[in-house]
């Protein structure tokens, strides 16, 4: 497939991917943060790729097919000897339940590294996303000194050392805190602010999410949802800001979205369909 028109601003989802397996279902889906964003934020409307490693089984073979079917290209995928990122998972009223994971598979273990193609992709379409999944951290400098964004999903990570390093080099800090009370809310997020990120965004499952640039905080509410299953819905929401956003919308209107689409992703199963017979094992 082509990539993206050199014209338009758009995003890169770099690093994580995998197949959550539902041990209930007898099926497994493709997902991963970095891979979700990518792959919602184009159903959102906006052009979109995705870099990443698979592995050369039947999983790997799947997630590419997936992501073909989705309309993003495969130019920037590498296929590595070894399994593609698996997890086990399992829905307990509609809400997913990790039990089992092999922490990346081979991605794990090589390590994405950026190429000059690469590079000048996320340079063309100006954005990039990532995760703490995405073992990544090495190569968020050069993404950073050529994008004009870069958000980073920190997912319920803690780790102050962890934060300390990472926050300098992105321009959005995603993180999931549903157990915080609203002033422990705020208290994390002045830290993370005096870490080095300048724009923060903290999730907070039925709470919704608050958002702030340092100086001004905002509160989002919760969208109605039909629950199916709740795999990406987290994911959808950053698809969903980050789609609005990018495009020129206010920090207002783009959470609105991305609370709509987040709720709309609860709707289906997996983090964004396509379901594949997977064997027990």
């Amino acid at each position: 497939m082509t990539s993206p028109a050199k014209s338009e601003l758009g995003l890169v989802g770099v690093g994580d991917n995998v197949v959550d397996h539902y041990l209930d279902q007898g099926v497994y889906y493709p997902g991963g943060n970095a891979l979700n964003v990518a792959v919602l934020a184009h159903r959102f409307g906006l052009p979109s790729a995705y870099i990443g490693i698979l592995g050369d089984d039947e999983e790997g073979s799947h997630v590419r097919a997936s992501i073909l079917a989705e309309g993003l290209s495969d130019n920037y995928l590498r296929i590595a000897r070894g399994e593609t990122g698996k997890a086990k998972v399992t829905l307990v009223n509609g809400d997913r339940v990790f039990v089992h994971s092999n922490k990346g598979g081979i991605r794990k273990r090589l390590m994405l590294r950026m190429d000059q193609n690469d590079l000048d992709l996320i340079a063309r379409l100006g954005h990039a996303h990532s995760s703490c999944f995405s073992y990544l951290e090495p190569e968020l400098p050069r993404i950073r000194a050529i994008a004009q964004g870069l958000s980073f999903d920190f997912s319920t990570g803690r780790e102050m050392t962890y934060l300390a390093a990472i926050c300098p080099l992105v321009t959005l800090a995603f993180l999931s805190a549903a157990e915080l009370s609203d002033t422990d809310t705020e208290a994390f997020i002045a830290r993370v602010h005096s870490m080095g990120a300048p724009a923060v965004c903290v999730t907070q499952g039925e709470r919704g999410a608050v958002f702030s640039t340092g100086t001004r905080t905002i509160r989002q509410g919760i969208a109605h949802a039909k629950l199916v299953d709740t795999m990406g819905a987290g994911d959808a929401f950053i698809a969903g800001f980050l789609a609005t956003r990018i495009n020129g919308a206010s920090a207002e209107d783009a959470l609105q979205h991305a609370a709509t689409r987040a709720a709309t992703a609860c709707g289906w199963n997996g983090a964004f369909g396509h379901p594949h017979p997977a064997e027990a094992k």
